[in-house]
């Protein structure tokens, strides 16, 4: 994952501390989540993704009971810069836990099922400019 619009999210063991990194507070992880990524309207459109997607990890392990010690998704994508329009997303996960194999499978798949930002770019998205107050 090594686009040109990149970014990479982690919490816990996998949470960074790099310089650019920003870190945001997080219900799941005492010490938050770290994101690395720049400023751009791409970026930003790759980290709702992948921060619902890691929100959803924690969420959807809790409710199994299964810890989650650390977790980094990566997403990435590309734009057609002609017209701006996305190529795509895609993302990938790490997941420290010692929890068996079996169950965090299950828990990535059920994910990747559930998690809103992602399901909502799959099924495409209605966006309109209004008016300000």
């Amino acid at each position: 994952m090594a686009g040109r619009f990149a970014v990479k999210l982690g919490a816990g063991s996998f949470r960074s501390t790099a310089d650019g990194a920003v870190c945001f507070p997080h219900e799941w992880t005492a010490e938050g989540v770290s994101v690395s990524a720049a400023f751009t309207g791409a970026h930003l459109l790759h980290v709702a993704a992948a921060g619902c997607v890691l929100n959803d990890l924690y969420r959807e392990a809790a409710a199994r009971g299964i810890r989650l010690d650390g977790v980094r998704v990566d997403a990435d994508g590309d734009f057609d810069t002609e017209q701006w329009i996305s190529t795509g997303v895609e993302y990938a996960i790490r997941l420290d836990s010692p929890a068996d194999d079996a169950a965090l499978v299950e828990l990535v798949a059920v994910v990747d099922a559930v998690a809103e930002i992602p399901r909502a770019m799959r099924a495409g998205i209605r966006v309109r400019r209004t008016e300000a107050d």
